[in-house]
């Protein structure tokens, strides 16, 4: 396949030229948004992030992400220097400095700053943190549905590096994604420790089979906020949900495949290892849980 597609393509948009950043409180443009090569998240990926959509005038869930990115922090011993409170208002100020009303995505970035030395030491991070958010106006166009090859990188074990946290560390991931690109597919189909499918590397993964959506048990991938409302929307729904180990017969096998994230939601998968899944495009259970989905945005937007 040579015509690769990504999770997070999205339809040009010149705008983006000229973006205003919002970086140590200050809203800049984009050509004076830089850091030190002395940051600890240039240096060593040592940070913490999280990824918003803006749907018309409102940014869907921020109350959970910003529970995910404190708790992550926390994680890590990382402190933000900011209340969530002051962080909510500096995503609306850079909304506001860039005009932007829907089709929006933020990247908000806290990493643990500048350091004294180029070494690995956490001390040697003494100025505070880096905090930036870029947002940009983005409108997904994905083509067709995604194709997926399992490649030999794993979502490993908590101790080593808990896939729950969405840090800055990605490499495995990038690993990942590129392992499947030389297979000729788009993305990176992960399995966990023990060999169950999993995850993808950059979003979460879910199969439909005989009506029923399955979905790994969470051990091992993260904690996704777009990954828990898809459960809670068929709980709601009379949808049966599985969170649970499954194999790669049991995917090849299933009629629907679909990922999802906070960019593309639910975005259909229509082959995995050079198997059609299905029919190869989207299908009826993947088609009602987008629909379920953009009620619920729906719903938030009117609160």
């Amino acid at each position: 396949m040579s015509d690769h597609v990504t999770t997070h393509q999205a339809e040009e948009d010149a705008r983006n030229d000229q973006i205003q950043i919002w970086l140590n409180g200050r809203v800049v443009p984009k050509a004076e948004a830089v850091v030190s090569v002395y940051d600890s998240g240039f240096m060593l990926g040592d940070g913490v992030w999280e990824g918003l959509r803006l749907y018309d005038g409102h940014w869907a869930f921020i109350d959970e992400h910003m529970d995910r990115l404190f708790e992550a922090a926390k994680a890590i011993d990382l402190d933000i220097g900011m209340t969530r409170d002051q962080v909510i208002a500096a995503v609306f100020e850079t909304q506001k400095a860039n005009g932007m009303t829907t089709d929006a995505h933020a990247r908000l970035m806290v990493t643990r700053g500048v350091k004294t030395r180029p070494f690995q030491h956490p001390g040697l991070s003494q100025q505070g943190p880096t905090i930036t958010i870029i947002m940009e106006h983005s409108r997904p166009s994905i083509p067709r549905p995604i194709a997926l090859a399992t490649v030999p990188h794993i979502r490993g074990l908590p101790m080593t590096q808990d896939p729950k946290l969405n840090s800055h560390s990605k490499l495995n991931c990038i690993l990942a994604c590129i392992a499947a690109e030389k297979a000729g597919a788009d993305e990176g189909l992960m399995l966990d420790v023990n060999g169950f499918v999993n995850t993808t590397n950059a979003c979460n993964f879910f199969i439909v089979r005989k009506g029923a959506v399955w979905t790994s048990t969470g051990d091992y991938c993260m904690n996704g906020i777009t990954r828990q409302k898809v459960i809670d929307l068929c709980r709601a729904n009379d949808i049966p949900v599985f969170e649970r180990n499954y194999s790669l017969v049991d995917t090849y096998g299933a009629e629907e495949a679909f990922l999802t994230g906070t960019f593309g939601a639910q975005t259909p998968v229509g082959q995995i290892d050079g198997r059609e899944i299905g029919t190869g495009q989207m299908g009826p259970v993947t088609k009602r849980l987008r629909d379920l989905y953009k009620a619920l945005i729906q719903q938030e937007m009117a609160k």
